[in-house]
Protein backbone atom coordinates (compact mmCIF):
# COMPACT_ATOMS: atom_id res chain seq x y z
CA UNK A 1 0.00 0.00 0.00
CA UNK A 2 1.06 3.61 -0.98
CA UNK A 3 -0.22 6.17 0.67
CA UNK A 4 0.86 9.79 -0.43
CA UNK A 5 0.05 12.46 2.32
CA UNK A 6 0.52 16.02 2.14
CA UNK A 7 2.36 16.62 5.74
CA UNK A 8 0.90 20.30 6.43
CA UNK A 9 -2.35 19.78 5.76
CA UNK A 10 -2.87 16.26 6.58
CA UNK A 11 -5.23 15.98 3.52
CA UNK A 12 -4.16 12.55 1.67
CA UNK A 13 -3.29 12.92 -1.99
CA UNK A 14 -3.31 9.52 -3.34
CA UNK A 15 -4.20 5.84 -2.08
CA UNK A 16 -2.73 3.28 -4.54
CA UNK A 17 -3.03 -0.23 -2.90
CA UNK A 18 -1.30 -3.70 -4.26
CA UNK A 19 -0.03 -6.96 -3.01
CA UNK A 20 3.38 -5.93 -4.55
CA UNK A 21 4.38 -1.99 -5.59
CA UNK A 22 7.87 -1.54 -7.06
CA UNK A 23 9.76 1.74 -7.97
CA UNK A 24 7.91 2.39 -10.90
CA UNK A 25 4.41 2.15 -9.05
CA UNK A 26 6.25 4.85 -6.79
CA UNK A 27 7.19 6.65 -9.62
CA UNK A 28 3.83 6.82 -11.56
CA UNK A 29 1.83 8.25 -8.72
CA UNK A 30 4.30 10.79 -8.06
CA UNK A 31 4.84 12.14 -11.56
CA UNK A 32 1.17 12.17 -11.68
CA UNK A 33 1.33 14.39 -8.25
CA UNK A 34 3.72 16.76 -9.50
CA UNK A 35 1.86 17.40 -12.76
CA UNK A 36 -1.36 17.95 -10.99
CA UNK A 37 0.00 19.93 -7.68
CA UNK A 38 3.56 20.80 -8.28
CA UNK A 39 6.85 19.91 -7.19
CA UNK A 40 7.37 19.49 -3.10
CA UNK A 41 9.62 21.04 -1.46
CA UNK A 42 10.70 18.20 0.32
CA UNK A 43 9.80 14.20 0.02
CA UNK A 44 9.46 12.01 3.62
CA UNK A 45 9.50 8.95 3.05
CA UNK A 46 8.40 6.31 5.61
CA UNK A 47 9.01 2.38 5.39
CA UNK A 48 6.81 1.35 8.18
CA UNK A 49 5.66 -2.26 8.09
CA UNK A 50 2.44 -3.63 9.21
CA UNK A 51 1.62 -5.94 12.55
CA UNK A 52 1.80 -9.06 10.09
CA UNK A 53 5.17 -8.09 8.90
CA UNK A 54 6.61 -7.82 12.00
CA UNK A 55 4.83 -11.13 13.51
CA UNK A 56 6.95 -12.90 10.91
Amino acid sequence: MLNVLDEFTRECLSIRVSRKLNSTDVLDVLSELFILRGVPGHIRSDNVLCREELAA
